[in-house]
């Protein structure tokens, strides 16, 4: 083999490669196409399954944990029926959290967003819904004339007492309109912000501020377990609650879907006072510029309307007025925390926006112009 050689005659000295450093470039090269190969989705799974998880997923599993447990050393003997119930919601949970967290659906794609949303809310929503047969199994006690007791000598005022005199069908019909309107805020805050919102903190920060208020909410209910004045006042009230459409329709859902001892801390004031704060919060943004100042009048009304109709004590909106307002500055803090630990170490945000299959077609359509969000 030709040496290469200066041009004054002298051999070349460039330094050979010993087999030693030879073998180690060779094992890079290796590593290097091996990293190239891996799939693009398992970049993060070497952070581990549980550095990937939310503030919020371990904040739901420790309700679904704490539920059980209450469940299991409760006073009942409904134990086996509802551990069952709440068992299948902790799955449904869970399931979704391993299928997006873990990577098993690509991290950022509209499945994994997708299934991680529905998992999340369908199984605490079902979680409310078993709150009927719950609740007696947790505390068979029944504490509306300790609360009323305490109203009185706290605040010396009861509304639910003192209003009497304005019931009439006017009234009760004009509160029964808010007071069954709580359902339709709700579905107009949760299915656009967790479905369509396109800021992903702002999502996180709504998610888990709902979730606060909820939780939060199911465990007051297992603590301070009450019916209401509605119910513990019946026959002292000189004018009868009547009225049209909307007070039927509120009768027949609580019938029908209440958790029945519900009342502590009152979540009719808790969840539309977190939806007017969050508002006003992100009001330099579209649309809660100009929804605000609406949702905000609605949440005094539906408030009213809890004590107005019977089914809430003072302290109880009290509380959820307290609950609302920590839910929805905490849950901005923890959620700014998290998001810079989360860029910090590379893993991916608590949200991913959607990016629905339509409007990704109609986006890359080259007929159509593109627009951006």
């Amino acid at each position: 083999m030709a040496q290469l050689s200066h041009p004054d005659g002298r051999r070349d000295s460039l330094p050979r490669a010993t087999p030693a450093a030879a073998a180690r470039t060779d094992a890079d090269l290796v590593a290097s196409l091996a990293n190239l190969a891996r799939p693009a989705n398992d970049v993060g799974v070497r952070h581990g399954f549980f550095r990937h998880l939310a503030f919020q997923d371990w904040f739901l599993a420790a309700y679904f944990a704490t539920l059980s447990l209450a469940v299991l050393f409760g006073t009942g003997s409904n134990y086996a029926e509802c551990l069952e119930s709440i068992g299948f919601d902790a799955a449904l949970f869970a399931t979704g959290v391993i299928l997006s967290r873990g990577g098993i659906l690509k991290r950022g794609s509209f499945a994994s967003g997708l299934v991680y949303r529905l998992s999340i809310f369908v199984s605490f929503q079902l979680s409310y819904f078993q709150l009927r047969h719950i609740l007696p199994q947790v505390n068979a006690r029944v504490l509306d004339s300790d609360i009323l007791a305490f109203d009185l000598h706290v605040f010396g005022y009861e509304p639910a007492i003192a209003w009497d005199r304005f019931v009439n069908p006017r009234t009760t019909e004009w509160f029964a309109f808010f007071y069954f309107g709580y359902f339709f805020l709700l579905v107009a805050h949760v299915i656009p912000v967790m479905l369509a919102d396109r800021k992903s903190k702002r999502v996180a920060h709504f998610a888990l501020g709902i979730f606060m208020v909820f939780v939060l909410g199911h465990l007051g209910y297992m603590i301070v377990p009450g019916y209401g004045p509605y119910r513990h006042l019946a026959g002292h009230f000189e004018h009868p609650l009547e009225g049209g459409l909307f007070w039927r329709l509120v009768l027949t859902t609580v019938e029908a879907g209440g958790a029945q001892k519900d009342i502590f801390p009152s979540l009719h004031t808790a969840a539309p006072t977190f939806f007017a704060i969050f508002s006003f919060m992100h009001r330099r943004s579209l649309p809660f510029r100009y929804t605000w100042p609406i949702v905000a009048f609605c949440a005094t009304q539906i408030i009213g309307a809890t004590m107005f109709l019977r089914w809430h004590w003072l302290i109880d909106v009290c509380a959820g007025l307290t609950l609302a307002t920590t839910a929805a500055f905490a849950s901005r803090a923890i959620v700014r925390w998290e998001s810079k630990r989360r860029a910090r170490l590379g893993l991916s945000p608590i949200f991913h926006a959607l990016s629905w299959p339509k409007s990704e077609e109609k986006a890359t359509s080259p007929d159509e112009p593109t627009t951006s969000c």
